[in-house]
């Protein structure tokens, strides 16, 4: 023992109470003495550095706090408090885990303390050590007992060593004998020492007690050790467990924050912090600054919230708040009306001396918390003045109107009755406008004149004013004949202190005064220099009387009519004298003829006079030509030449001239009109003319039509049946080119012939042909005589008004009977005459005409003679007796006599003068076969 003890009697080391060399940390007591081989020891490293940090600093990378920032401030405030919740508890659970670890950590390393303390304190308190320890061979007695303990403890190694610190025991036998490695000291005081150090082994706790004799004397030391990671194994395999109950409770705390963030995503409308914060400068601003009070009510009617101005409007108390508004001294209408949570817009209610416009809106539309929001504004000091806007705002409205509802005719008397009707009641009570009786006809009013009381309106009726068309001579004294004189409106504001206006008619003024009328505008109605009349502003229900401002908005109302009625009289004139020319220019009555009855109908249109024409022509041998034309247009124009192609017609006509011929005259003169117009460049040309011409012969009951542009003509059979007969239509007059064609047709006695102008069957909303069926179903329902149809056609066309004239004849045929036409071949021999007078003298007396013998025969003489002179066979003679006496003589040589006057030595051409003085009238016409001449003698 003495031996061991001398060969291992090396000094021990105490451990440092400074920090220990990396040769301290390394050892253990496991540490083998010199000569046994060590486990290589890795190389100690620094750790990286964290990122988001300065190598040897503690301040954060730039570049992170501004992704940081930038990441949060992207994001709704909902979205930032739940990333900042889900860091927080991210934190909070690794914070927990840390702790737990390091919980782990204290008490592995306190149980490992407490283990080696008491298997050293149990070992070397136990029976045996003592007495081991003074024998001659304690490590023979000793290691099988330590390490029987030492298994049985769970401890990594006991050493039991002698008060030098060698080794008598050890788990690795090489080592028994060597030096321990700790401190001893206080071991070998008497005191238990426990402390770590880092072994071979890893981190361990090794406890140091000392074995002492009986006399307290200290004989030897036990030291039991243990490996800190052995001690700690159950903690690390509960370590999964304690990092997944961390990850529920991460999850846990997720799930609720979002949650939370929801709810506040949807209170918040996802908005970002950037915006609350504007908000809330809005909402500051909106409550302290805007000049208009707010409050906000909950659902029970207390006060949450109002700002500067509402406590200034309502005078409300410091402590309103949280108080109900019916609490707050407010006038009961006001609180009431506050504490309903209802709508409202523009309720004024007074309150103290103000007088509050209250704007209230429930809060709780789309989902919001019950309550209402109100706003207040003073109204007190707006009030005039929005009077005054809402006073010229009416003005201006009633002015814009009256471009609108005054002078939407060309009548002088409606345009009047217009004005009145918008005055009324919109700026006066009662209004009357008088005009000069020569304003109504179109003429320009003359000075002196009396003025005629035109239109007249008011609020009520019974009003003692002068009534309508009543004639007015006003006196020198009153205001209106101030207002002719001077062309200036004059104002009355008090009709009962107005001497000028009473001497008027002091009965009928006294009347107007007690019936309530009290102020009077007087404006006179101007068309440049001339004064039309006056237009006269009575009011009655307003207390107060007109002023200055009421008699400019008069002023101007009546300029703006005045040129309305002007306007209105220049047409009027215009009119009338379109009229009186186309009414000289249209047939003011029918010939007389035995041909045809006839009924007409003309229609001007509603824009004025217009170019349509009809005409009946009497024509040699009973015959009759009905002509209708217009010409396209309205006005002066149009009815001057309308007139010119009437004219045109009738010098045509007179020539007994075919329909077809008389239409290529009346086509060549248009031309040459349209030419001449368009040389001088004043009006426009005539191009647009239609004209329909008709004969119509009752001894042959046939009717020749030729038509030139003009709507053909309906034929009424006497069965009643209707249809238009195929009648060539040629271009209309002026274009020239093309020659025109006839129809000819038999009429059976009894036919209606129906002549028109083509406003009758076509206007802008109808077609030509839906005119014509509807013209036919009219006809198909008319009476038998020609003024039924005519009243049937215009019944038809009831309520409308054509754009265009219309001109309607209806002619119904009569037939000459057979007694009424003697008729004789005649032959080419002198001694043929006496038996022509002979037979035509037998024919008078069948006819009652003995008077018409001598000069019928005269005529007959005479006609005969020249026929057989200077004609070619064959020739023919006809007497008619119709309305007068017709003679007609055919012969087949296209030769026309000519009347001249003979010298007292001629010994002939004195029988056509003969014929010319005995006769009515006689001329010549011709036929496709050669010409008749004719001569008419009335019937005595």
């Amino acid at each position: 023992m003495v031996r061991l003890l001398g060969r291992t009697g090396l000094r021990s080391s105490r451990r440092p109470s400074g920090p220990r060399s990396p040769g301290a940390q390394n050892r253990t007591d496991l540490v083998s003495s010199p000569g046994t081989p060590q486990a290589p020891h890795p190389p100690q490293t620094a750790p990286p550095p964290h990122p988001g940090h300065e190598r040897g600093t503690g301040r954060r990378h730039p570049g992170a706090l501004a992704a940081l920032r930038s990441a949060v401030a992207g994001r709704s405030v909902a979205r930032q408090v739940f990333l900042l919740h889900v860091i927080i508890v991210l934190l909070l659970v690794l914070t927990a885990v840390a702790a737990l670890l390091l919980q782990v950590r204290h008490d592995t390393t306190q149980e490992a303390r407490n283990r080696s303390l008491a298997v050293a304190e149990a070992f070397a308190h136990a029976p045996g050590t003592r007495e081991a320890l003074s024998g001659p061979d304690p490590t023979a007695v000793l290691q099988p007992a330590a390490e029987a303990a030492r298994r049985t403890a769970k401890v990594d190694f006991i050493v039991v060593m002698n008060d030098a610190g060698i080794r008598y025991t050890h788990p690795v036998p090489q080592r028994i004998g060597g030096h321990f490695v700790g401190n001893l000291q206080p071991a070998l005081a008497g005191n238990a020492v426990i402390e770590e150090i880092n072994g071979t082994l890893g981190r361990l706790v090794q406890a140091i007690v000392p074995v002492k004799a009986m006399d307290g004397r200290v004989v030897g030391l036990v030291s039991a050790g243990v490996t800190i990671e052995h001690v700690g194994g159950a903690a690390d395999r509960q370590l999964p467990l304690v990092l997944a109950a961390g990850a529920a409770g991460l999850a846990l705390a997720t799930a609720g924050t979002a949650l939370v963030s929801r709810r506040l995503l949807r209170q918040t409308h996802g908005l970002g912090p950037r915006e609350m914060s504007r908000m809330y400068e809005h909402h500051d601003a909106v409550l302290h600054s805007v000049r208009e009070g707010v409050i906000i009510l909950s659902g029970e009617g207390d006060l949450l919230l109002s700002n500067d101005e509402a406590q200034r409007l309502l005078d409300l108390p410091d402590d309103a708040e949280r108080r109900h508004v019916t609490d707050l001294g407010l006038p009961p209408e006001t609180a009431a009306l506050l504490a309903s949570g209802r709508t409202a817009t523009d309720e004024v209610r007074l309150v103290g001396d103000r007088l509050l416009a209250i704007n209230q809106r429930p809060t709780d539309r789309g989902g919001g918390p019950p309550g209402s929001v109100a706003t207040l504004r003073d109204s007190t000091e707006l009030r005039a003045l929005s009077g005054r806007a809402e006073t010229a705002r009416e003005h201006l409205s009633l002015l814009y109107d009256a471009g609108g509802a005054v002078g939407t005719g060309l009548s002088v008397r409606r345009t009047a009755e217009e004005l009145a009707e918008l005055a009324v009641p919109r700026f006066a009570d009662f209004v009357t406008v008088d005009l000069f009786d020569a304003v109504l006809d179109g003429e320009e009013p003359e000075v002196g004149a009396d003025l005629r009381r035109t239109a007249s309106a008011g609020i009520r009726e019974g009003a003692p004013l002068y009534p309508l068309e009543q004639r007015i001579q006003f006196v020198a004294s009153s205001p209106q004949a101030h207002s002719l004189h001077t062309g200036r409106p004059v104002l009355e504001p008090r009709l009962d202190d107005a001497p000028g206006w009473l001497a008027q008619d002091i009965e009928r003024t006294t009347a107007v005064v007690a019936f309530g009328i009290h102020s009077l505008i007087i404006v006179p109605v101007r068309a440049g220099s001339l004064v039309l009349g006056l237009v006269n502003f009575w009011r009655s229900e307003k207390p107060e009387p007109f002023d200055a401002e009421d008699v400019a908005l008069a002023e101007e109302l009546v300029a703006r009519a005045a040129v309305a009625i002007d306007n209105a009289r220049r047409y009027t004139r215009e009119h009338s004298m379109a009229v009186t020319l186309q009414r000289s220019l249209l047939p003011r009555r029918l010939p007389e003829q035995g041909a045809l009855d006839i009924a007409y109908r003309y229609l001007p249109a509603q824009a004025g006079v217009g170019g349509d024409w009809f005409d009946v022509l009497p024509l040699s041998g009973a015959r009759v030509a009905l002509v209708v034309g217009d010409v396209v247009g309205h006005g002066l124009h149009a009815a001057a030449t309308m007139g010119r192609l009437r004219t045109a017609v009738h010098n045509f006509s007179a020539l007994d001239l075919p329909p077809d011929e008389l239409l290529g005259l009346l086509d060549e003169l248009v031309a040459r009109i349209d030419q001449n117009e368009t040389a001088e460049d004043t009006n426009a040309p005539v191009t647009g003319a239609t004209c329909l011409y008709a004969i119509y012969d009752p001894a042959s009951r046939r009717c020749v039509v030729a038509r030139a542009g003009h709507p053909p003509p309906a034929l009424i059979r006497p069965d009643g049946e209707v249809h238009f007969p195929e009648a060539p239509a040629g271009p209309p007059l002026g274009l020239g080119g093309l020659p025109f064609e006839t129809a000819d047709l038999e009429l059976a006695e009894g036919s209606r012939l129906v002549l028109y102008t083509d406003g009758l069957v076509e206007d802008r909303e109808r077609n030509i042909d839906d005119g014509l069926e509807l013209l036919r179903t009219a006809l198909t329902q008319a009476g038998p005589s020609p003024e039924d149809s005519c009243r049937a056609v215009l019944d038809a066309r009831q309520p409308f008004r054509s754009r265009d004239d219309i001109a309607l004849i209806v002619a119904r045929t009569r037939a000459l009977a057979a007694d009424q036409v003697a008729e004789w071949d005649v032959p080419v021999d002198p001694a043929a005459v006496g038996e022509v007078r002979a037979s035509v003298t037998r024919r008078l007396t069948e006819w009652g005409l003995e008077e018409l013998n001598f000069t019928t025969e005269l005529i007959l003489s005479e006609l005969v003679t020249n026929a057989i002179r200077y004609g070619s066979p064959p020739l023919h003679v006809r007497v008619v007796r119709d309305h007068c006496l017709i003679c007609e003589v055919f012969d087949g040589s296209n030769t026309s006599p000519h009347l001249r006057y003979a010298a007292m030595t001629d010994e002939g051409g004195r029988g056509l003068f003969l014929v010319a003085q005995l006769s009515e009238r006689w001329g010549t016409r011709y036929t496709p076969s050669g010409k008749v001449i004719w001569a008419e003698q009335p019937l005595p």
